[in-house]
């Protein structure tokens, strides 16, 4: 049973008698009940007792950090390698362009890098 299923305990907040209350107040009063079963639906949304939980077992808070770490590592060095390997490319492809300062810094770095 949700917050805003039960409209049964709205009566419960409005335990004022209505006809002595002021008008402004009883508008008030609608306003702040509809503001908070706006509330309710925004965090039922979001899901904020299961992110609770997550936050209060450590085991697993633990285990999909890792994991999580785990596969941001791997990202990172498969890009990186990927980024290299096109760098690596391009460069080689600047030496068969034989420019007179460039060309011999990538011709010998490429020698490097085929070193066993």
């Amino acid at each position: 049973m949700t917050v805003f299923e039960d409209k049964d305990k709205s009566a419960l907040l409005s335990s004022t008698n209505e006809d002595d209350a002021n008008p402004l107040e009883v508008q008030e009063c609608a306003y702040l009940r509809h503001q908070v079963t706006l509330l309710a639906k925004a965090l039922e949304t979001m899901r904020l007792a299961d992110y609770i939980a997550y936050l209060n077992s450590p085991k697993r808070l633990l285990w999909l950090n890792f994991l999580v770490g785990l596969a941001r590592g791997l990202g990172t060095a498969l890009g990186a390698g990927l980024l290299a390997g096109v760098a690596y490319f391009l460069l080689k492809r600047i030496v068969i362009l034989n420019l007179p300062v460039i060309g011999g810094f990538i011709a010998e770095l490429s020698k490097y890098i085929h070193q066993p």
